[in-house]
């Protein structure tokens, strides 16, 4: 299963939860079933977080695929100035 660290932004929608283990395939069957976990963490995940799978960030990552070991973080928007 594949180990999903929430940082904490988004440990608010978790309940104070900083990381499980999920079994998915992809990036979105994945936010299915964090989202079926902490209903509407979904949305969040979706709206414009990219995600590092094993340390490699990706963006519009949705189809990536999940290695059965993975570590997976949700990482937010850098705002810049």
């Amino acid at each position: 299963m594949a180990r999903v660290i929430f940082g904490s932004a988004l440990r608010r929608y978790t309940g104070g939860v900083e990381e499980v283990e999920v079994e998915a395939t992809t990036v979105r069957s994945l936010i299915n079933t964090l989202d079926r976990r902490f209903p509407g963490l979904g949305e969040h995940l979706g709206s414009g977080l990219a995600v590092a799978i094993d340390g490699e960030i990706m963006t519009d990552a949705l189809y990536e695929p999940v290695p059965e070991d993975a570590e997976v973080h949700f990482l937010p928007p850098i705002g810049g100035g």
